[in-house]
């Protein structure tokens, strides 16, 4: 096992910026998952890592040693990819102790690599068949063995399961996390899945145009996100906003969708712009409620284990609600109320840092529309 160190890492294709000076730590054993919009920089910085590309700027460390220009058949990990590339021409036992052929290790000590890891991955049964015979869970078991049988410091995951169905992906979570607790070694894993990250990852890097917006535990990031980009990014459905009103925001009160967000304690009038409320922070109810924020029952999705309604608050805004139990007897096109609690409420300043308002955000009288 080994921790992995990143200090000021930049990667430049050209004049395009696709890493810009990353300053990362990742604890020797630790389950750590990078993720966020197409685009962000995750599978570049995983490569990076890796030795795949080369760093324009800064260093890796891996174990506590430098090895920015040490090639990447010398850094000692291993790389699972999201195609499985696995060689058609092999059956499954030579795709998982190619490597080791080649390092020229002892047959019985390959041997006894393979079984071992086929017997942890329950593939002990298709050690005989080529890859063309496999299902799609059955070929990323075996690129994680091929990855495995070699004793890496550190697994480097890239989208390994986006080929996979619902079910499979679900089956496949539950084996690496199971193999993460059997093996304690250090991983890296990139995906655009959040429910992948939320339930793999010890902590969540989320990245966006080539920056970290934010680093942490999976809770806190989804309770305490840092800006606005980490608040609407985790989440499905995303978190609803509205703006706020800055030139009403005199004397503490601040004017929103729905009425006036009145602060019990005094806000920087200059600094809140916008609120947030997450879809499942919402109750729908009468529109006569008092307190409610008011609006128009647009339609509602029924998912079976849950359903998720839409409303109209305005000719540009449309917020989502998301519930469990019997859905709500609102027809389409009837007004309806928003209720909601202050400690759910998120401010947010106009260069999308999170206010902390302490919970102590109240919806005055005249809430309507």
């Amino acid at each position: 096992m080994a921790s992995v160190t990143l200090k000021n890492v930049s990667k430049s294709f050209g004049a395009y910026d696709v890493i810009r000076s990353i300053d990362l730590e990742i604890a020797d054993g630790e389950f750590t998952v990078f993720v966020g919009p197409s685009g962000c920089g995750k599978s570049t910085l995983l490569r990076l890592i890796a030795g795949l590309v080369p760093v324009s700027e800064g260093d890796v460390f891996i174990g506590g040693e430098q090895v920015t220009d040490v090639p990447a058949s010398k850094r000692g990990l291993a790389f699972v990819f999201q195609s499985y590339a696995l060689y058609p021409h092999m059956n499954v036992s030579r795709n998982i102790s190619f490597a080791l052929e080649t390092a020229r290790l002892g047959r019985d000590e390959i041997r006894r690599r393979v079984t071992k890891v086929a017997e942890m991955l329950k593939i002990g049964h298709l050690l005989d068949r080529r890859p063309r015979q496999l299902s799609g869970g059955q070929r990323q078991r075996v690129a994680i063995g091929r990855a495995l049988v070699g004793q890496p410091e550190v697994f480097l995951f890239d989208e390994p399961l986006s080929n996979l169905d619902a079910d499979l992906r679900m089956e496949m979570r539950f084996e690496i996390a199971k193999l993460h607790a059997d093996v304690k070694t250090t991983m890296i894993y990139v995906t655009h899945d959040q429910t992948e990250a939320m339930t793999l990852a010890d902590r969540i890097v989320i990245l966006n145009q080539g920056r970290i917006e934010q680093v942490g535990r999976p809770r806190e990031l989804y309770d305490r996100p840092a800006n606005r980009f980490v608040a609407g990014f985790l989440g499905s459905p995303r978190m609803n906003f509205a703006p706020l009103d800055r030139t009403a925001s005199a004397g503490g009160a601040l004017r929103g969708i729905g009425g006036f967000y009145h602060a019990a304690e005094p806000v920087d009038a200059d600094s809140p712009v916008e609120i947030g409320l997450r879809p499942e922070a919402l109750k729908l109810v009468s529109a006569e409620t008092k307190g409610a924020i008011r609006g128009t029952f647009e339609r509602m999705e029924d998912l079976g284990y849950e359903y998720v309604c839409y409303v109209r608050l305005s000719e540009t805004l449309v917020w989502t609600v998301r519930s469990t139990g019997s859905p709500p007897a609102f027809a389409e096109g009837q007004p309806v109320g928003l209720a909601w609690q202050p400690e759910n409420l998120y401010l947010f300043a106009e260069d999308g840092r999170r206010i902390d308002h302490g919970g102590a955000m109240q919806l005055a009288s005249g809430a309507s529309l």
